[in-house]
């Protein structure tokens, strides 16, 4: 496996982003994009609690999903402060994920703009993603293909991305967004896991302040290495290729799976994690 750093400077203007990185796929930190927001400063753990400590939130844990449960289900709910808590006390299985601010917490929203960046932004769907120390994010995609922005806020993270066409070494569950559940790019099991020797990637380090760009379809592993949060900004796909694949995954996979799931339960889930052993072994044989 080949991990290069992800590149950190200043965003300069938008077309050197568009002709440098949104053109050529190529994630990039940039450090100064939010400088003058004043979440900066103000977003910390406390700050939060003080806003939303009292509001419930929907939790994921570090477990695959069993039998007729959806792969994306929350295992837990309970108030912001008592998940801090649970973080405090050293829980690194919880996570907070895609929390909508704009419809859960809109006292939020006045601390932050969205970035003239050369992207045409999606303004309704700004959200939050938490994690303690040593939490871990299983490999996977986002569905939507659009273009990421993760604005990062507290301790660091490490965020390792793979290009679309590195997919056939990442064995990719069929009909879902994820690899099998047990790969850890931080610790790579090569023996496992043969084909993951053939993948390239980058690594991205992200401190507080820092701006992530994520291209369209990118694969993302996520290493919280301090209790810390990022929001996600999203700019929806344009080009017919992404648009399609955006319609295909969440019309056609996810209904798919979500069926399957219901109805037929675990046999369904063995038998995609059989395939994708399969088709990652083979990529390897072939390499």
């Amino acid at each position: 496996m080949h991990i290069a750093p992800v590149e950190k400077t200043q965003f300069t203007d938008n077309q050197s982003f568009l002709d440098q990185y949104k053109k050529h796929n190529r994630p990039v930190i940039f450090n100064n994009v939010c400088d003058d927001w004043p979440a900066k400063k103000k977003w910390t753990v406390d700050y939060l609690c003080n806003v939303v400590g009292d509001k419930q939130v929907p939790l994921y844990g570090g477990q695959e999903a069993k039998g007729h449960k959806h792969q994306h289900a929350h295992v837990a709910q309970m108030t912001f402060r008592e998940f801090i808590t649970e973080l405090n006390n050293g829980n690194s299985k919880l996570r907070m994920f895609f929390y909508n601010i704009l419809a859960q917490a809109p006292e939020l929203m006045k601390d932050f703009y969205f970035p003239k960046i050369g992207l045409k932004m999606f303004t309704k769907l700004p959200a939050l993603f938490f994690g303690g120390r040593g939490a871990k994010v299983q490999m996977h995609f986002d569905i939507d293909w659009a273009d990421l922005l993760m604005f990062h806020f507290g301790g660091k993270k490490r965020v390792y991305l793979f290009a679309p066409d590195q997919e056939k070494y990442l064995y990719r569950v069929p009909y879902s967004y994820s690899s099998i559940f047990e790969i850890d790019i931080d610790k790579p099991d090569f023996e496992r896991f043969p084909a993951l020797q053939h993948a390239t990637g980058y690594m991205a380090e992200l401190a507080h302040g820092d701006t992530l760009y994520i291209p369209p379809g990118f694969w993302h592993y996520i290493v919280y290495d301090d209790m810390c949060f990022s929001m996600t900004l999203r700019a929806l796909p344009r080009k017919p290729r992404h648009i399609f694949n955006f319609l295909y995954n969440v019309i056609y996979i996810r209904t798919a799976d979500g069926l399957m799931r219901k109805f037929v339960g675990q046999s369904w889930n063995d038998k995609n994690r059989e395939r994708a052993f399969t088709i990652g072994n083979r990529f390897a044989e072939r390499a």
